[in-house]
């Protein structure tokens, strides 16, 4: 069988053993990569199908994986008007007063990106953005996706007058008379709202995230593991992926909720492994919190407002017990805990479940936002994967700790944030991703905030915990060969060699060496997912 793709005249890095290989050039047949060898004898290889191409001199690596991000949800949320870059309240008043000078009489108003930031020491709600939304049925989603802010119209339509009792940690927030405010905390009561919003079209939404999954190719990802697998997200998958549409490889871990029975359990472990070409169900995404942003991360103890005081699952010991079924089905949990107590837990949990079971399953903790000494230094005793988000950390925090994060824990736990080295040096394997749509998905401004740890907006402000950053080739280990450790497939995936996946990313310089500040302009010149071309340069 002839190879599908040849590179030639290619610089190989391989972040495993953190050096360049001698060979030059590269052959892909049936989405592996079969030889490694000099361009002579690699274009030897060719035949009539094959694709050759001379990448002149570009470095090769292993293909990034974002170790953590929502592509259907993210496409869905990423429409409408982007407050990202808002950070005052004047500029997410103009925006929006702008959104709403194109809307017709009755049209809803879709926002996200919102920072709490603005709103200083004030409180999140709805009131200060009443100038430019009366009478206007608005949904803005605050940045981390974990809350919403409704206008008095919205909430009206969704037939919301005052506060509701819920299966798990979420809430509608009301004043002292019981009336909304219209903030809205987790996805239980942020629902309510996005039903009562008219929704877009199947095809639309298909096409969306058909535009975003092209977005992170060109970006220089060739994988991801995504954390939700909500209403039709598999089918669409499935459909992008039988069209030669999907180019991204995806292990997809679905949710599972509090309250969920013994018949929702077997229909999680039963989806195990079902999947395509570029696409597997492979895990089940929990949820131990929220956010410290909003107060309702769960934290050993109370933040400044008397907030994050509680799990998300309203009995602990039921989350405990689920992993523990799970852990025996030989299923890999990867749980959402941000505070300490939530983490704590998670570990609790996990330990619980390898003392009755086998340990060949690696679970993993999501996010690990303020942990102490102790905690870190379990992970690697339990192998627990640490998969972080370096880019939550530089760009929605300060150095100085004036954001609302920060001010949330005070000082000593604000102190704590990220400890993407700690937990390194500790022995456990971490993950990097951007948990897209809450910060932007270009695998190499990840890359960069673990390195430098400052606002990516602003990179002359002092870093957040700079003693917490990753060198490059950590950092880059951390996207290609830490993956796939995390995924149980280290012999197949993350490295440059013969039988394993030819899953690449292809840049104008070595990323592990480029500076840090430098990094995210690096050019991507090829991206390549299973021996397929998902994205070129123009000049190449």
């Amino acid at each position: 069988m002839h190879p599908e793709l040849i590179l030639l005249n290619a610089r190989l890095f391989d972040p495993a053993g953190g050096a360049f290989l001698r060979h030059t050039a590269l052959a892909a047949t049936d989405g592996m990569i079969s030889a490694l060898g000099d361009d002579q004898d690699i274009r030897a290889l060719a035949g009539p199908g094959t694709h050759i191409l001379d990448i002149q001199g570009a470095v090769v690596t292993p293909g990034l994986v974002d170790g953590h991000l929502h592509p259907v949800h993210g496409a869905e949320l990423t429409h409408g008007i982007d407050l990202s870059g808002c950070t005052d309240l004047a500029a997410v008043r103009d925006a929006l007063a702008a959104g709403v000078r194109e809307v017709t009489r009755g049209e809803w108003l879709h926002a996200w990106g919102l920072d709490p930031n603005v709103f200083g020491e004030g409180p999140v709600e709805a009131a200060a953005l009443a100038p430019v939304l009366d009478g206007v049925p608005a949904f803005i989603q605050l940045f981390d996706a974990h809350s919403a802010l409704a206008s008095p119209r919205a909430l009206e339509l969704a037939g919301i007058e005052g506060p509701r009792a819920f299966d798990q940690s979420a809430e509608i927030v009301c004043d002292a008379q019981g009336r909304p405010t219209g903030l809205l905390l987790e996805e239980a009561a942020c629902e309510l709202v996005e039903r009562a919003a008219p929704r877009p079209t199947r095809a639309a939404r298909r096409e969306r995230l058909a535009q975003a999954l092209r977005g992170m190719a060109a970006a220089g990802l060739t994988g991801g593991h995504a954390m939700d697998a909500n209403g039709d997200s598999l089918a669409l998958y499935g459909e992008l992926d039988a069209a030669g549409e999907l180019p991204l490889r995806l292990r997809v871990a679905p949710w599972c909720q509090p309250g969920a029975d013994a018949d929702a359990l077997r229909a999680l472990i039963e989806l195990q492994g079902t999947g395509g070409r570029l696409w597997q169900v492979a895990g089940v995404k929990l949820f131990m919190d929220g956010t410290i942003d909003n107060g309702t991360a769960w934290l050993e103890r109370p933040d400044c407002h008397g907030e994050s005081t509680h799990a998300f699952w309203p009995e602990p010991a039921a989350y405990t017990r689920v992993v523990a079924h799970l852990h025996r089905a030989g299923v890999q949990t990867a749980t959402h805990a941000i505070g300490d107590a939530a983490v704590r837990h998670v570990l609790d949990s996990v330990e619980h479940a390898l003392a009755g079971g086998p340990a060949t399953v690696r679970h993993r903790v999501e996010h690990i936002e303020t942990v102490p000494d102790d905690t870190v230094r379990r992970f690697a005793g339990l192998g627990v994967v640490a998969s972080m988000q370096p880019t939550h950390c530089t760009d929605f925090t300060r150095a100085d700790h004036s954001d609302n994060w920060s001010r949330r824990l005070g000082e000593e736990r604000a102190g704590r944030a990220w400890r993407c080295r700690d937990l390194r040096d500790a022995g456990a394997r971490v993950v990097l991703g951007s948990d897209w749509p809450i910060a932007p998905y270009a695998p190499l401004g990840v890359l960069a905030g673990a390195r430098h740890r400052r606002p990516s907006r602003d990179l002359s402000l002092p870093p957040h915990g700079p003693e917490q950053a990753l060198g490059g080739l950590e950092a880059l280990r951390a996207m290609t060969v830490d993956p796939a450790y995390a995924a149980g497939e280290e012999r197949v995936a993350g490295r440059l060699a013969a039988g394993f996946r030819a899953d690449l990313s292809v840049f104008a310089e070595n990323p592990a060496a480029v500076a840090a500040t430098e990094l995210p302009q690096l050019p991507v010149r090829l991206t390549v997912s299973g021996g397929r071309v998902t994205h070129r340069a123009a000049d190449l």
